[in-house]
Formats: C-alpha cells, structure tokens, sequence
C-alpha cells in the first residue's frame, strides 16, 4: 500500500476513450490498496482553443485575469468527466478545482506561485475511501481570484500537493514511457533510465529536455518528493527522480543524458571598449527588454577593444540584434553580428564530479566527427557547446557513442 499522487497530462485524457482507460488504471491502484489523489490538465488542444476564443474577443491585450477564469474551465471539464468515468466503474471519487482544494497563491495572473494548500478536504475523502481528482494547473489568490501557474502548471500542482500531503511518490504520467538518455528521434540507440537526480533532471529541463517542467522539478528537489515519468499507454517502471546517493557517486555514470536546444541564436557585438563595465552597458538593456541570455564569452581583441558574445532564445533574435544595432554608436562598437543556425549541445551527469576528463572527451568526440565548437560552457555537472544546427544529430550520435550511453549494465544510475 501507497500514498500517490497520479498526474495525467493533456494527451493521456485527450478523448473519451483515454479519460476511460485512465479511469480503470487508477480504479485498479485503489484495488490494490493504494490511496490516491489525481491531478489533470485540460484535453490535449483545449487550452490552444481557449486562448484562441479570448484573442478573437480581445484583439489586442488579453485581460489576464479574465484570462485565467477562461483557461480554468479546460481542467474543470477534465475533473468531471474523470470522476464520472470512475463512478461508473463504482469507484467513489469526488473533484476539486484548485480554489475548492484551496491552493492559495499570489496574484500574478497566467503566472502565479504556490504559497499554501488545504489539505483537509482531500484527506476527509481519501479516509472516507474516494479518489480525490484535482484540477492542475489553476488555483486561487487571497482576494478569490481565480489564478493558473502558467504553461505546464499540472506537473506544479502535482508536486506540490504531494508535497503538502507527505505522500510516497508523485508519478507523472505522459505519452513517454520515461526520461531518455537523449531524444530517441535523434538517436535510435537512446536508452531509458531507471533513475536520475534532481540535480540532472534540472540541468536536462533547462537544456532543453521537454519531458518535465522545470518549475515541478524545483519543487519536487525542494521538499524531497520522490517523481517517477510513466507512460499512461505502455506498463512499466519508468524513470524514477531522486536525490544523489552519495555512497554510490563514485559508481554513477560520468554522463548520464544528452540535452540540446534548437531554439539559440548567437549575436557578437564587435570591437567594444575593453573596460569595466561593458558587459552590463550591453546586457543591462537586453535585460530591460526582458529577454534572457544565455551563455556568454568575451574576446579580447587588438587595440583595447574586446568582443562580446552571447546567445538568446531565437525568437528574440532579430529584436536584439536591431535593438543593440541602434545603439552601435553609444556602445562605440564596431558592428553587431550574428547567427540565428545554431544549436546548444550538452552532456549531463554527476558523475563528472568524480571523473576527469569529461569535456575533453567531448570536445574530441565531436573534434572527430568533424564538428566546430562555436562557445563553450560548463559547471559542475554538465557541458554546453554551441554548434551549427545542420551537425545537431551527428553530434547527438557521436557523444552518445563516446559515453557508451547505450550500454544498460554500465551507465544505470542507482
């Protein structure tokens, strides 16, 4: 017997047929004695097709807050069906939408933050031997409004109810049946893993891995829930997302994922000043334009002049390098260039804290392969290289080879 919190994302309840066929997995884990509590995102689409209808009324800036009270129906039609779904099956369930549950948050519409959950009523109906089915993604601020955590917020709403209600594990159920040692479209040979870090889980999100949402990891580190990435189509164990096992760091993969990124672009400001202060003059307005950036590198140049590199989302491209181009003259730069055909590429693993060598290893792979490093960065448990988009899976494939990621016996991480 186990305390669970089961989340379900948009294409795992889709149809009809899928919001059955969730209903008789979770009817089943009550069988076998597990209590339960769901989480679900609204049908796969039905989001997109909110967001259009508000466009159509609101032309120009959607109010946000009716905004959120619009998005909050996808997931309050999702908790409805599923509980009908699993009475018709004679299992007792009951739905909450987050503000019912009480997941309080702040006020910052189409983006807000969990700061408390209630968790009484859930737990009255889980003794009372119901299925508790929550809506994802929504909650509700001090003043009522009604508030969503923004794209992906189901897997946050998971995590943190799981956290709240001290339960085994939080399973994430999705169209994949767990997180890969890279994208298996890219390399055939991927393989799944048993188990990963927070900390790599982390590091593979914001790299580029699409398999969890940043945030949920976050939380699910924060407070020490243990996540596992299931298939809601396919049986099996999936990837479990722990905390490290110091004993065991010394046996661990050196690399344990391979992550990238096709949406960089790289932008150089050429022959600025070489002086204090020139690497805020650049970024500090990029920043006010709320745009991130990404890896930076700074070349000395000849003459006390230096360029500055950096890449940023490329959706943003074009707008920076205009932006930073109409200011060549206060920058006293020479030109602004840049290139929007470029990938980041990297490996993850803590086991680089333990092995030497790592990134030259990389470096030589992709060296062999014939591929150009264009930036490099690292930290303590990964290492990132930007390269031309059009060596993206050769890249992917010869890394992957060099780590001898395909290999189950060698590289399990436990």
């Amino acid at each position: 017997m186990a305390f669970l919190v089961k989340k379900y994302g948009g294409t795992s309840v889709g149809t009809v047929e899928r919001i059955q066929r969730v209903a008789e997995q979770l009817k089943q884990a009550r069988d076998d004695g597990d209590d339960v509590v769901v989480v679900v995102s609204a049908m796969s689409g039905e989001t997109n097709r909110l967001v259009g209808l508000a466009k159509d009324i609101q032309p120009g800036a959607v109010d946000v807050r009716e905004l959120d009270v619009l998005l909050a129906t996808g997931e309050q039609v999702t908790i409805a069906l599923l509980s009908m779904a699993l009475k018709a099956l004679g299992c007792e369930a009951r739905s909450y939408t987050g503000g019912q549950v009480k997941i309080l948050t702040d006020g910052a519409h189409s983006k807000a933050r969990i700061e408390s959950i209630d968790t009484e009523n859930i737990m009255s109906d889980i003794r009372a031997g119901s299925i508790v089915v929550v809506a994802g993604f929504q909650g509700v601020s001090a003043d009522g409004s009604i508030t969503t955590l923004g794209r992906g917020g189901s897997d946050t709403s998971a995590v943190a109810l799981a956290a709240a209600l001290g339960a085994d594990e939080c399973q994430i159920f999705t169209d994949v049946d767990g997180v890969y040692t890279t994208d298996p479209r890219v390399e055939s040979k991927a393989r799944r893993l048993e188990k990963i870090t927070f900390e790599e889980m982390l590091e593979m999100a914001s790299l580029g891995s699409k398999v969890l949402q940043i945030r949920a990891v976050e939380f699910a580190g924060k407070y020490n829930v243990p996540l596992r990435v299931l298939s809601t189509f396919e049986p099996g164990e999936g990837t479990l997302i722990t905390y490290d096992d110091e004993e065991n760091t010394m046996e661990q993969a050196q690399v344990s994922g391979i992550a990238f990124n096709r949406n960089e672009a790289q932008i150089t400001v050429v022959g600025v000043a070489d002086q204090p202060g020139i690497a805020y003059k650049i970024l500090g307005p990029v920043s006010d334009l709320n745009i991130e950036v990404d890896m930076i590198v700074q070349n000395k140049g000849m003459g006390g002049t230096t360029d500055f590199t950096f890449t940023v989302d490329r959706n943003d491209y074009s707008k920076v390098v205009a932006f930073l181009t109409s200011k060549k003259e206060e920058l006293s730069a020479d030109s602004v260039v840049g290139n929007d055909k470029i990938v980041k590429l990297s490996i993850v693993g803590v086991g680089m804290r333990s092995h030497a060598g790592i990134a030259s290893r990389m470096f030589r792979a992709l060296a062999e392969a014939g591929i150009n490093l264009v930036l490099i960065s690292t930290s303590e448990i990964k290492v990132s290289v930007v390269i031309d988009e059009k060596y993206l899976e050769l890249g992917v494939r010869a890394l992957h080879d060099e780590f001898e990621l395909a290999a189950s016996s060698t590289n399990e991480l436990s």
